[in-house]
């Protein structure tokens, strides 16, 4: 739960199945509803029908990256207010720059420890709970 009390949808996007599944075991863990995809093109579908309130994305995935997926869902006004969080193994200041210049809020290196991913969580989180 984040600090309002209410449990977050969180889409998790990575073509590693062993990243999503964790990230999924530690945001489960955490109380909040989870949904996986395993590229952009997934993601996108995802976003549009299950209206997450946080996005991690990963930047290295085929046929769409992480950068793209994220400057897509900015620019559709319905979700460009939703936190995406970029997730990576590089932990490049140039990487970061990018990030932001599509609009993702954060980044977290991979592998990320369940405290990585909850803080993150948390902060984001009550970032979309305060404009409810």
């Amino acid at each position: 739960m984040n600090a309002t009390g209410s449990t977050l949808k969180i889409l998790v996007v990575d073509d590693s199945n062993t990243i999503r599944r964790s990230a999924e075991i530690f945001l489960k863990a955490g109380k909040h509803d989870v949904m996986l995809a395993e590229d952009g093109f997934d993601a996108l579908a995802k976003v549009s029908d299950y209206h997450p309130d946080l996005i991690f994305c990963d930047i290295l995935m085929p046929r769409l990256d992480g950068y793209q997926t994220c400057a897509i869902i900015k620019r559709n006004a319905k979700f460009s207010g939703v936190p995406i969080v970029m997730l990576s193994s590089k932990d490049g200041v140039f990487d970061k720059a990018r990030g932001r210049m599509v609009g993702a809020q954060d980044y977290l290196t991979k592998p990320f420890t369940k405290d990585q991913l909850l803080k993150a969580v948390e902060q984001f989180g009550a970032a979309v709970q305060g404009e409810v």
